[in-house]
């Protein structure tokens, strides 16, 4: 059995505590918001994501498995829920940044820090979303092969070669959008 440390809140909320679920959330909001942000790239949707996926798991925390992690139960019903939430609006928001850069002895680190982030972002967005999730979860978020395949819903061998295959089309996608450069970032 796993040791969980979520189990005594969960305990409390089903004693009838509801007070403890606020609690919870506080615990995991952050990162719920930051699986449906990667996944429908849209701030106020991502947010309103989150707390569908919150309700969600309170209504259902009955039936919760005690053998496996909250977390992983709660993180799998917000990536559904924003998988959801991007089939049923299934439009495109580009956001546009001013980036203004100040010039200082470090200025051309940060350049170029800046233009490789920018030219990521590019690529992953040419990326479908499994993909991008793949790549954000193990790369980004360092979950393990294990967790990622519990919060997609695919088995660890799955979601390995998914981040492989889709590491070997993000350097495509870098490739066309820099050219040779791309092999120094």
């Amino acid at each position: 059995m796993i040791t969980d440390p979520d189990l005594p809140f969960i305990d409390r909320i089903l004693s009838g505590e509801q007070s403890a679920f606020a609690e919870l959330i506080n615990r995991h909001k952050s990162y719920a918001y930051t699986i449906a942000l990667k996944i429908l790239q849209n701030r106020p949707e991502a947010e309103e994501a989150a707390q569908d996926a919150f309700i969600k798991a309170f209504h259902n925390l009955k039936n919760f498995n005690r053998q496996a992690k909250f977390s992983t139960w709660l993180y799998r019903i917000v990536f559904n829920t924003s998988i959801s939430y991007k089939r049923k609006n299934n439009k495109v928001f580009q956001s546009i940044e001013n980036t203004v850069v100040v010039y200082n002895q470090e200025g051309e680190s940060l350049l170029e820090k800046t233009d490789k982030t920018k030219y990521l972002h590019q690529a992953m967005s040419k990326l479908n979303e499994a993909d991008r999730t793949a790549l954000s979860l193990f790369y980004l978020d360092e979950f393990s092969l294990d967790e990622i395949a519990a919060i997609t819903g695919i088995p660890p061998n799955t979601a390995k070669v998914r981040i492989h295959r889709a590491r070997l089309r993000l350097a495509d996608e870098l490739k066309v959008l820099l050219n040779h450069e791309a092999l120094t970032l």
